[in-house]
């Protein structure tokens, strides 16, 4: 509170210092920018004669320029400091074997600089070197500058130099690669005419021997195939973790329906053992291969168990066991402590936990629903089209008579169903797909860096063409 309350005695203070001043008629005269600065802007009430409403203008107010004496000093001081911004990574301008810095603008002088060089073949415009032409001797290149005034382009000065380059200096590695290239270059101009270049074998006093520089491709491809294994691994075990996960989803779902049925059966006066073999003979009958239903399989293997000798009690609860989910391991363990008090309580109990897992069941269909609902709302109305075409009624429409007419449009079908697959690609596959590009473009390096240069050079000459 005592802040808020120091908040607004200090805005009354500053609003009446502003009325104030607004009522104080200030001195006829506004402070210019200094050189360099710009122009700025002022806002001003201006009473005009016995009138008492006031005008409000904006003045602009030029900056502070330099007087014809004060330009010629401008010039005096970067001419005596031209030959250090100049210079670069050189000493003095006697020995020039490093790229020279021609400056156009002069930092913090409303100067502009031009130049003119009398050795173009030597030195381009913006002071770099080109040493094909520069004997060891050295050559001596006249620079002319231009310097104007920005604010008034008929001030200018001239600045003049003499600059005497020379070829870089080299490192001893250095120098000793330029004279073998020089040597491959002679060698080349002389056996223009033969179907091989013969290398020079001396230089000087000095043998010359040629190897094939070492490729890195091996230790690359090496690492890559290391690296694509661990992840072809992680991503095996990725899939066996999604597979588990939708076989214990598939078994859940069908829950509902194995105890649905075991109650019928028994109501009907069934043993256990033969309400799961007639279960399990039913699904045998309606099985299809791209159908395979997980529970029922467990179910098959613990009749052949029983077949084989293994005790129903233990059948039961190595059913749940392999099952491995809670709902199951429960139920084998109902099976087999009610197997020495008959059927009677069994098919009550049995009856309670239907009605639970159709319960659970709902329920669970109602969450899907509502997060199905939700992602449904957020697709733009440009997908309506496609969601109408997606319904059964479409495919089954009685205009597409045809087989091949109602096969297209089930192709069409499974395609949406694959769009709308929210498993995508995982983490594993991408990295998976960039250690094998990077790969790819260490290895053809060279041959993408050639083709990238031809490109650009086709594109240059057609553009310059135009």
């Amino acid at each position: 509170m005592k802040a808020a309350g120091l908040i607004i005695a200090l805005g009354i203070l500053v609003t009446g210092a502003d009325m104030a001043c607004s009522r104080t008629q200030m001195t006829p005269s506004i402070e210019r920018n200094d050189y360099g600065k710009g122009k700025k802007v002022e806002e001003l009430d201006v009473q005009i004669g016995n009138k008492k409403k006031k005008v409000r203008t904006s003045v602009e107010v030029s900056e502070r320029q330099y007087s014809a004496k004060e330009v010629q000093e401008l010039f005096s001081r970067i001419i005596r400091k031209m030959d250090r911004l100049i210079l670069a990574g050189n000493e003095t301008l006697d020995r020039v074997d490093e790229d020279l810095d021609l400056v156009t603008d002069i930092p913090g002088e409303p100067v502009k600089v031009s130049w003119e060089l009398d050795r173009y073949d030597v030195m381009d415009i913006q002071g770099k070197l080109k040493e094909q032409n520069i004997s060891e001797k050295g050559v001596l290149v006249k620079l002319n500058a231009v310097l104007t005034y920005t604010a008034n382009e008929e001030e200018q000065a001239s600045y003049q130099c003499v600059a005497c380059v020379y070829p870089k200096k080299l490192s001893g590695e250095e120098s000793t690669k330029k004279d073998v290239e020089e040597a491959i270059k002679k060698a080349d101009t002389a056996t223009k005419e033969k179907k091989k270049l013969i290398l020079p074998e001396m230089l000087d006093t000095n043998e010359l021997r040629y190897y094939q520089p070492f490729n890195e491709r091996g230790p690359v491809i090496t690492v890559m195939g290391m690296m694509i294994g661990i992840l072809l691994y992680a991503l095996q075990k990725q899939n066996i973790r999604k597979a588990e996960e939708e076989r214990k989803k598939q078994m859940i779902e069908d829950y509902p329906e194995v105890i649905s049925k075991l109650t019928l059966y028994l109501g009907a006066g069934m043993t256990v053992k033969k309400a799961r073999r007639k279960i399990t003979e039913g699904y045998m009958k309606e099985k299809e291969d791209e159908n395979e239903r997980y529970v029922y399989e467990e179910m098959r293997q613990t009749c052949h168990e029983m077949d084989s000798g293994v005790t129903e009690a233990e059948g039961y609860e190595n059913f749940g066991r392999r099952c491995d989910l809670q709902i199951y391991i429960r139920l084998g363990a109902l099976l087999s402590q009610n197997l020495r008090k008959g059927t009677k309580g069994l098919s009550e109990l049995l009856k309670l936990e239907s009605i639970q897992a159709f319960e659970e069941r709902k329920a669970r269909a109602k969450r899907l629903g509502e997060e199905a609902g939700t992602a449904f709302a957020n697709v733009s109305d440009a997908g309506s089209g496609i969601d109408h075409c997606y319904s059964p009624g479409f495919f089954d429409h009685a205009d597409i008579k045809d087989k091949k007419g109602r096969d297209v449009m089930w192709r069409i079908r499974y395609a949406l169903q694959v769009l709308k697959d929210d498993r995508g690609i995982g983490v594993v596959e991408v990295i998976l797909i960039l250690v094998v590009l990077i790969g790819l473009v260490i290895i053809f390096k060279s041959q993408l860096t050639s083709l990238v240069q031809t490109i650009f050079e086709k594109i240059t000459s057609e553009s310059s063409g135009i």
